[in-house]
């Protein structure tokens, strides 16, 4: 990768947060469950300046469900310097919400095929596999990073193979969110 390489992020929201959380759904009753986080919580300002100074990421394309009660989760984001894609979103019977946006990543990676040098994809789905395979062989692909190893997909880790791929899991002491703490006197 050179220094003046353009390169684009394409964040998939949801498996970015609950990736580096390490989340499991695990049932509280016949219908409903909850969600038990494992990890750590991801700083999004130091994650976008990650991607400038590691991949050279000009623009941050941020893919996410929207509900109306996340306007100032959308606003921070924002204000970090991602571009925010939304999709609908809603809770499902289980309790979860649902607001599935791979095709729209895929969709604005090809959209924008000609904008950008190198494409760096955020998130572990093997969805993203005939992506990745496309942007390979138009050698217009820098990376994927995948939030851990644990729950990226098999797919996804055959198609981009140990040269095109990289997980979060390491990266915890450098991009932790950590809140302010006021002291206690």
């Amino acid at each position: 990768m050179s220094d003046n390489e353009k390169n684009y992020a394409f964040i998939d929201g949801q498996n970015l947060n609950l990736g580096v959380r390490n989340s499991v759904w695990k049932p509280l009753g016949s219908n409903w469950f909850e969600c038990v986080y494992r990890g750590w919580q991801l700083d999004y300002k130091k994650f976008r300046v990650y991607l400038q100074d590691k991949y050279n990421v000009e623009k941050a394309y941020y893919f996410i469900g929207e509900l109306k009660t996340n306007t100032l989760l959308y606003k921070d984001l924002q204000e970090c310097g991602y571009i925010l894609i939304f999709k609908p979103a809603f809770r499902g019977p289980d309790g979860k919400v649902k607001g599935n946006c791979d095709v729209e990543l895929v969709l604005q990676a090809m959209i924008d095929l000609d904008s950008y040098d190198k494409a760096v994809v955020v998130g572990g789905d093997g969805d993203y596999a005939c992506l990745v395979k496309y942007l390979i062989g138009q050698e217009k692909f820098e990376t994927i990073l995948a939030p851990n190893f644990e729950s990226s997909s098999w797919l996804l880790r055959e198609a981009a193979g140990n040269q095109y791929i990289a997980f979060m899991n390491g990266l915890k002491g450098k991009l932790e969110y950590i809140p302010n703490k006021k002291r206690v006197p």
